[in-house]
């Protein structure tokens, strides 16, 4: 999914000013016939339909614009629940919802009441009462409004996962995770000298032999799991939940500010239960003899690409074979 196409949330002051905007101009332009009687009922009945109409509209797009928890992956509630105060995101849809249900109401109960009064005055009281409880309901909504567009700048972060072959790059900050991303898929992520460079979760994109795979370059991860931040929990989550093959990144030189025992002990909490491949980073900073008798098997670019076009070729085989055990257990159904 890709989040980042969530439009602003707007507050009720936005919302409403629209909707008073939008019955005041359009009132003007109809041409209502009938006795006096006849034509104040439909105009203020048709601003009340133009207010109803320009907040459900605004309401409901906001509520389809975020995605229903129901609809998501694992992966992304989850992150979510990482990254947002989810109690909060699920309460406050909940309350749009409300608020819609609410002024469709009212907005049947006063277009019923402005058609049983005979009394001008009384008529456009009935409008402007019929304002002021639309108001007092988008008002109370206010928090959620306010706390949806904050989610929304966060879920901007969110990569546009593909159910695809995936490959994660791992490691401790600042070993060159996003510079192996940027030489493996041509992609321009920024880099930086320091821990935590990489904020969210970077996604890129190669195709070996026809097949496309994904690359996911996540937050600098500590080896820490008990204590883990949110930044380093959505790595581990990529790791977990995603990955097919992880590209463990060293770098020896100990340029990152970490040292080798210090990563070598977080490459042993790697998942090996997955396809591990070593890449040695920064080699431009080491001597011939620092890497010859650097301990683990690793691989160049090249290298790695061809490994991992070998893997994923054996997926989307596997992948094919399950697709025919469906059909063929739904045609016996």
């Amino acid at each position: 999914m890709n989040f980042q196409k969530i439009p602003p949330v707007d507050v009720s002051k936005q919302i409403l000013e629209l909707a008073f905007r939008r019955a005041r101009i359009k009132g003007k332009q109809k041409n209502l016939q009938g006795n006096w009687l006849q034509i104040i009922r439909k105009k203020e009945s048709l601003k009340l339909d133009i207010v109803k109409e320009s907040i459900y509209q605004r309401l409901e797009k906001t509520r389809n614009s975020f995605p229903s928890t129901n609809d998501l992956s694992s992966f992304y509630l989850k992150l979510m629940q990482l990254t947002l105060d989810y109690p909060m995101y699920k309460k406050s849809l909940g309350a749009v919802q409300w608020s819609m249900r609410k002024i469709h109401t009212l907005h049947k109960g006063y277009v019923s009441k402005i058609n049983k009064t005979k009394e001008r005055e009384s008529i456009k009281d009935l409008t402007t009462q019929f304002y002021g409880r639309i108001s007092s309901v988008l008002k109370q909504v206010d928090p959620n409004f306010i706390y949806l567009e904050k989610a929304r700048k966060i879920m901007r972060s969110y990569p546009d996962i593909k159910d695809m072959f995936t490959i994660c790059i791992y490691g401790f900050p600042n070993v060159g995770k996003t510079t192996f991303l940027n030489k493996l898929t041509g992609t321009k992520g920024k880099v930086a000298e320091y821990a935590f460079t990489t904020k969210t979760i970077n996604a890129g994109y190669i195709t070996i032999d026809g097949i496309k795979i994904q690359v996911l370059d996540v937050p600098g991860t500590l080896s820490r799991p008990d204590t883990m931040n949110d930044i380093e929990a959505q790595a581990d989550l990529v790791l977990t939940e995603l990955a097919d093959v992880i590209v463990y990144v060293f770098d020896i030189s100990e340029y990152c500010g970490y040292s080798e025992k210090e990563q070598e002990q977080l490459f042993k909490k790697t998942n090996l239960e997955k396809n591990v491949i070593v890449y040695l980073s920064k080699k431009d900073l080491l001597d011939e003899e620092k890497i010859g008798v650097f301990k683990h098997k690793h691989f160049t670019e090249e290298d790695i690409k061809e490994k991992i076009g070998k893997l994923a070729q054996k997926y989307e085989e596997l992948k094919k074979e399950e697709e025919e055990r469906k059909e063929i257990t739904e045609e016996d159904t």
